[in-house]
């Protein structure tokens, strides 16, 4: 594996070293962008689809479940191939994959076919995102690190809020299948980014095997290794506090508050804004403060944000039609105190396993994925009936979350955690 770059390699850097990396940091943050992008641009065209093959919202909640499925599961085969086979190879042949299976996606004539589409397209997405935390780690250290986590997890995080609004002009203009074709365009565009951009991070002296068992030995460690997945699982818990309501949004905004499709940005610009102001708290943080202390303050940030939603919850008529700006205020700040904690848990999580990067990248994504696809599939069924029900749901999510955090925090000053990092 190749070291992390020096200083002249950070991103916004003068020279000219400095401004290859900004370009790799945006390709990075393309590939994390793709799969949550495919989760949620076609959000808006729910009761288009489902007209026009004649099945329930029911049903077409499923293209969105089943793909969460397929990409989690996905997720735990490109991490240890990217340490066996090396990152770029890997990421081009499921770029292709996931190009082909999102052109099934726009030419299906029945649900059936949208859903196979939809699977396909899940077991190809995963490669970008556990491959892209790997590069981040790969190639950059320190306080660098942290700066250029933020500004990648505030992408991969913005994706889902942006994409439903795109997706609903996309929708307005030429119908829902055009969302399809737009994905297709942007994963070959990254393809040709890849290729001619994105070096290979893992050298061969440092690749490790692919044999079945030891994958399986390495899975297993990581599964038993408690401060770890405690990490892992307060990034899912938190993540889907704010995935309940980005699954939920079409219930939210058509149903409880009367707007229509072309309207999505009311509830995910704020998002967007939000994240982007977690994102700077979190890069001017690095090097003033150290990563537990940044994800405290997040935490304290996404708790004050669902104490107020249950208020404002509690307080808002249920059949209330103007109230889009009073919902979106705490989801707003629930998520920049999410994009402020996602970078250190990251980080921390990844340097428990220095020599594979990706495996552990790949089992947090697919806890992170699965968990998504849980909240989707069940929660959102049991809980969108009802705004206060929905901000019921999204407390529960950040005390366990807040919980576990306790819990690794315990654990890690027990023995001896630094500032910088987990000791080995």
């Amino acid at each position: 594996m190749t070291g992390p770059v020096d200083d002249s390699l950070s991103p916004g850097g003068e020279s000219p070293r400095g401004r290859r990396a900004a370009v790799l940091v945006l390709v990075i943050a393309g590939l994390l962008m793709l799969a949550p992008f495919t989760v949620d641009a076609y959000l808006p065209s729910f009761h288009a689809i489902g007209d026009e093959f004649g099945v329930g919202q029911a049903a077409i909640q499923q293209t969105l479940s089943l793909y969460l499925v397929a990409f989690a599961s996905m997720m735990l085969f490109y991490g240890p191939a990217s340490d066996s086979f090396g990152r770029k190879r890997v990421i081009l042949l499921a770029l292709l994959a996931y190009a082909l299976m999102t052109v099934f996606a726009a030419l299906s004539q029945s649900i059936g076919q949208l859903v196979a589409a939809r699977v396909g397209q899940g077991l190809a997405a995963g490669a970008g995102v556990v491959i892209g935390r790997a590069l981040v780690r790969d190639l950059f250290a320190g306080a660098d690190a942290q700066r250029v986590m933020a500004n990648i997890m505030l992408v991969f995080a913005a994706a889902p809020a942006a994409a439903p609004i795109i997706g609903g002009w996309l929708h307005e203009w030429f119908g829902w299948r055009s969302v399809f074709w737009f994905l297709v365009g942007f994963s070959l565009l990254l393809m040709l980014a890849v290729w001619r951009l994105l070096p290979e991070t893992v050298e061969y002296r440092y690749r490790q095997s692919f044999a079945p068992a030891f994958v399986l030995k390495s899975y297993a460690r990581a599964l038993s290794h408690p401060r770890y997945m405690q990490l892992i699982i307060v990034f899912a818990l938190l993540f889907g506090g704010m995935f309940l309501y980005v699954a939920a949004a079409p219930a939210i905004l058509i149903d409880h508050l009367g707007q229509d499709e072309t309207d999505f940005w009311k509830f995910f610009v704020p998002l967007v804004i939000g994240l982007i102001l977690g994102s700077r708290l979190t890069r001017w943080l690095a090097g003033r403060m150290g990563m537990t202390a940044t994800m405290g303050l997040g935490l304290s940030l996404t708790g004050l944000a669902v104490v107020y939603n249950l208020v404002q919850a509690w307080v808002q008529p249920p059949d209330v039609t103007h109230g889009v700006w009073l919902t979106v205020t705490p989801i707003t700040l629930y998520v920049m105190g999410m994009a402020t904690t996602m970078p250190a848990l990251n980080l921390v999580a990844l340097d428990y396993w220095p020599e594979q990067r990706g495996l552990a990248s790949a089992l947090q994504g697919a806890t992170q994925m699965a968990f998504a696809g849980l909240v989707s599939g069940v929660m959102v069924a049991w809980l969108a009936d009802s705004l206060f029900a929905l901000a019921v749901g999204m407390a529960a999510l950040y005390l366990a979350g807040l919980t576990l955090w306790f819990c690794w925090l315990v654990g890690a000053r027990g023995r001896g955690q630094n500032e910088k990092g987990p000791l080995p």
